[in-house]
């Protein structure tokens, strides 16, 4: 038994692919994909459906784009900080609609 051994470091290449991993970057597998010629029903990466999501979907302001835990009841318009609420409360309601138009919000009620 040696006394001079080093201890392995997992600590120096942390992601390290092993040896029998192959890495391709996701345009090198569309380029493959593309040059192969599979038929339509073939499935390839681009082809295949992922479930949706179950985690829900992030809410951003629709005044300064930071994320925003808060909506306003009235304008619908969600908001990130009171700044953003105390703006809202003097907008005209054009400026608010245009608003919900660019977020693509339509309203149930018509």
């Amino acid at each position: 038994m040696e006394q001079n051994a080093k201890p392995k470091r997992s600590f120096k290449r942390p992601f390290a692919f092993p040896k029998n991993c192959v890495y391709r970057p996701l345009r090198q597998i569309s380029n493959m994909e593309r040059s192969l010629k599979l038929p339509a029903e073939r499935p390839t990466y681009f082809t295949l459906n992922a479930p949706p999501s179950l985690v829900p979907a992030k809410k951003y302001s629709d005044i300064s784009g930071l994320p925003a835990p808060y909506a306003d009841p009235h304008t619908k318009l969600r908001f990130a900080n009171a700044d953003e609420y105390a703006s809202m409360q003097h907008m005209p309601s054009d400026i608010i609609n245009g608003y919900l138009t660019v977020r693509g919000y339509t309203s149930a009620v018509g």
